[in-house]
């Protein structure tokens, strides 16, 4: 059964930072995981915020690059932090963890198939005031 379990939410003021921290429980054979973070506030759609592709390779949303960080020296398979500085009000949502499992490609290199998350956290609360 694959899990995602979200933490490090909380309540900061305005310039504040927080760290939140996904940790994916599934068979431990797997060598790779596509893996994001999004999120959702009040009244809005669930937006993407950043993600860490099968070459590890990461993006980031327009709305938080410079301000949020997944960092590649980081890297665990089966687990993926969001470093998120210079929070504002506007970042105040919900933050999931989502993943999906990467293909292999005939050159043999692992790619995260497009389309829709497949395993999803509970979320954690941010909330910036």
């Amino acid at each position: 059964q694959v899990q995602l379990v979200e933490s490090g939410g909380g309540s900061v003021q305005t310039g504040g930072s927080l760290r939140l921290a996904c940790v994916v429980t599934d068979d431990p054979t797997v060598s790779e995981h596509c893996m994001a973070w999004f999120r959702q506030a009040p009244g809005k759609a669930r937006e993407l915020v950043a993600a860490r592709a099968a070459d590890r390779a990461i993006s980031y949303s327009h709305s938080v690059q410079g301000r949020f960080t997944i960092s590649p020296n980081e890297y665990v398979k089966n687990k993926l932090y969001l470093q998120m500085s210079s929070l504002q009000p506007e970042d105040t949502a919900i933050y999931y963890c989502a993943m999906k499992y990467p293909r292999l490609s005939y050159g043999g290199n692992w790619y995260c198939p497009s389309g829709e998350y497949t395993y999803w956290g509970r979320g954690t609360q941010v909330t910036v005031s």
